[in-house]
């Protein structure tokens, strides 16, 4: 039997775990698997569950995609060579990772079908600040602070629908932060209301990128820049450019690069996948090409 380590968030996805978990402990073990199973009691805990997969030939996760950042944060803590793959089983609101993975959500067995047909795929993972890690995406700007300030009672009650409410109420109050950003040797100065790093084809389950643009694996970010629209016109130009998936424009921009640091005058708030990630004035972002394996 080939042994795997299961973390398992309860109260994700609105407490859904139970539902399809004992089929797809069926599955799991009908496929050779040997499942350990761990139950995290607050936020934080997945990551040192993680740490100690070492030796197992999986390590899964059941929650959402904060619940797959921490288990990712805590495999960066092991050596390369004692990393086992990740299995997610997705649960949760926003499910950026799941969308661009092609996960079922919210369904369990349908996921570990998959695991034990499945193989794994390199996916880098972001490095924030040389200390901290991040799956999809380290932003600050509108919108980023949704995810978590938007009532848990309200995510429950409502799902998707609440992130967009949320983000409608912000429109006629939204911060820009005077930014000076480097990727890979070029420079950018601009007043900016969004910067975002990714590796995801979805961020937030609001901005949806195309495919074809995204590789997970190939060691570089997609970095999002929107400038702030100090005029109607401006204001006219960044939704043309948005309704169009113009991203090479004067207001919205997306480029490639493997290093992003972004220098601020004043301290900024930024999100790591969906979760607070502190306040900063200076963030170097690298990539650290294929560190984990998803299987799919």
């Amino acid at each position: 039997m080939k042994k795997l380590f299961f973390i398992i968030n309860p109260v994700a996805g609105r407490g859904m775990y139970k539902q399809g978990l004992g089929e797809a402990l069926y599955t799991l073990h009908s496929a050779g698997y040997e499942p350990t199973l761990r139950f995290t009691s607050r936020a934080g805990e997945a990551v040192e569950l993680a740490q100690l997969s070492a030796g197992y030939d999986i390590v899964c996760c059941l929650g959402g995609d904060g619940t797959l950042s921490e288990v990712t944060s805590g495999l960066m803590a092991l050596p390369p060579e004692e990393r086992p793959p990740i299995g997610y089983f997705p649960l949760g609101t926003a499910n950026d990772v799941a969308t661009t993975l092609k996960l079922p959500k919210n369904d369990p067995a349908a996921v570990a079908r998959r695991i034990a047909e499945g193989s794994p795929r390199a996916w880098d993972v972001g490095v924030f600040g040389g200390d901290r890690y991040f799956t999809y995406v380290a932003a600050f700007g509108a919108f980023t602070d949704v995810s978590y300030e938007t009532p848990q009672q309200s995510k429950q009650a409502l799902g998707h629908l609440a992130y967009l409410l949320e983000g409608m109420n912000r429109l006629p109050k939204l911060p820009h932060y005077r930014t000076h950003v480097e990727l890979d040797g070029e420079e950018l100065e601009g007043d900016y209301i969004f910067g975002g790093v990714t590796n995801s084809t979805s961020v937030a389950g609001l901005v949806k990128l195309d495919p074809d643009m995204v590789a997970l694996d190939d060691g570089e970010f997609e970095v999002a820049l929107v400038k702030y629209p100090a005029t109607l016109a401006d204001l006219n130009a960044l939704v043309a450019q948005a309704v169009s998936k113009n991203y090479n424009g004067e207001m919205m921009s997306i480029r490639k690069a493997r290093t992003v640091r972004f220098t601020f005058a004043d301290p900024v708030p930024f999100t790591r996948d969906g979760e607070p990630g502190g306040v900063h004035t200076d963030v170097k972002i690298e990539n650290a090409r294929a560190a984990v394996r998803i299987i799919v």
